[in-house]
């Protein structure tokens, strides 16, 4: 008897966030995603992302601090593809971080982060060369704000 796999289409990826205040998110995630949202209920909102696909909901949920989750990213094709990204995110008021150049998850990458109202980061990213050798130092990573030496040593990667 053979096993055989039935093959599964996979529409898109889901990612639900738990939020503290979802207007405060809205606002923010419409500038992010640059779309309005799909639906919105108390205590809920959905955004259906076409490009990258991906089902998005924010979910109001009383937390003290941030949770397990390291940051969250969209992969795109190239530099000018992260730099077009960061001018419409600039031009919707978000505060954008820069890392050019940089070595992040033993890849050479172009990026640039905003924080959410919760303080999930965001990255758009490119990688530039895949698969450094282990011994290359992370350079990426460092939250929002932080500027001292021992807060980017202490700072984790991807």
């Amino acid at each position: 008897m053979q096993n055989e796999q039935k093959s599964v289409q996979a529409l898109k990826a889901h990612l639900a966030l738990n939020v503290k205040n979802v207007e405060a998110s809205l606002e923010f995630y419409r500038k992010l995603l640059g779309i309005e949202p799909s639906k919105v209920r108390t205590g809920y909102a959905k955004f259906d992302v076409q490009n990258p696909p991906l089902n998005l909901t924010l979910n109001q949920h009383v937390f003290n601090e941030r949770g397990a989750l390291s940051h969250l990213g969209i992969q795109v094709a190239s530099t000018d593809d992260v730099l077009a990204i960061r001018e419409r995110w600039t031009d919707a008021g978000l505060l954008t971080r820069d890392e050019m150049q940089t070595n992040c998850c033993y890849a050479l990458q172009d990026k640039t982060w905003v924080h959410d109202p919760d303080g999930n980061e965001w990255e758009v990213f490119v990688v530039l060369e895949d698969n450094l050798a282990e011994t290359a130092p992370c350079e990426c990573g460092t939250p929002i704000g932080i500027t001292n030496a021992s807060a980017v040593s202490n700072a984790s990667c991807c």
